[in-house]
């Protein structure tokens, strides 16, 4: 589906360096670019499959994953309106196979480029290469993050951080924290239920509320 005028509209304010294309460019890129609605829960992409185009997002958001053989996973990032994927730009610059897996997490509103745009504009556009590698910069130091929290931190301080990260009350399964931490759901279950015992949080189904944040932070940051 090619860009009407309200998605073009949309997909300028949430990537404004488009706008500093010029005009004749601009419309060249938008002609070739395509609209696509994917819906929630569907694999935008996997491990060892080729990429085909640069996707710029305009609602929805995108869970990129690292899966074991054994079923578990550890989230790496999630992709949100006004980003792109960094894994999808390091495939197109290296010429690879994706390495993680993507999936959207809500139903996904995106324009996606052709791979020779995407190459066409880091070539020329000074801001373009700005934007994709500030990308990379950002992504780069929540991706060392993790690893160190993974590395140093207990799991039980990275599920407390994990919850005062998110709005109270927190509705999603035990599995769903467990698949975001890269844990087993029971593992989880019994660390909640001691936040319960402690008074840090309140358990209901599929829901969780936060009871004493200042608690679960201090704890977290231990």
């Amino acid at each position: 589906m090619k860009l009407d005028n309200g998605t073009r509209s949309r997909l300028l304010q949430q990537y404004p360096v488009l706008r500093e294309l010029p005009a004749a460019e601009l419309e060249t890129l938008l002609a070739a670019a395509d609209v696509m609605h994917v819906p929630a829960g569907a694999v935008m992409f996997d491990e060892n499959q080729s990429c085909q185009g640069f996707p710029l997002l305009l609602s929805g958001n995108i869970r990129v994953i690292k899966a074991a053989p054994n079923g578990r996973e550890l989230q790496l990032y999630r992709v949100v309106p006004g980003e792109s994927c960094i894994l999808t730009s390091s495939c197109l610059l290296g010429h690879t196979r994706y390495r993680a897996r993507g999936i959207a997490e809500q139903a996904l509103e995106l324009v996606v480029l052709p791979a020779s745009a995407f190459h066409a504009l880091l070539g020329k556009y000074e801001a373009f290469r700005g934007y994709v590698f500030h990308l990379f910069s950002d992504r780069l130091t929540d991706l060392m993050q993790l690893v160190s929290a993974v590395a140093f931190q207990k799991l039980d301080q990275r599920l407390a951080k994990l919850l005062i990260g998110k709005p109270s009350p927190i509705h999603a399964t035990h599995q769903t924290l467990a698949d975001e931490l890269g844990c087993a759901r029971e593992i989880v279950s019994r660390l909640l239920k001691g936040f319960a015992e402690q008074g840090w949080v309140k358990l209901g189904r599929e829901q969780i509320d936060i009871a004493d944040a200042a608690a679960l932070k201090k704890f977290a940051d231990l």
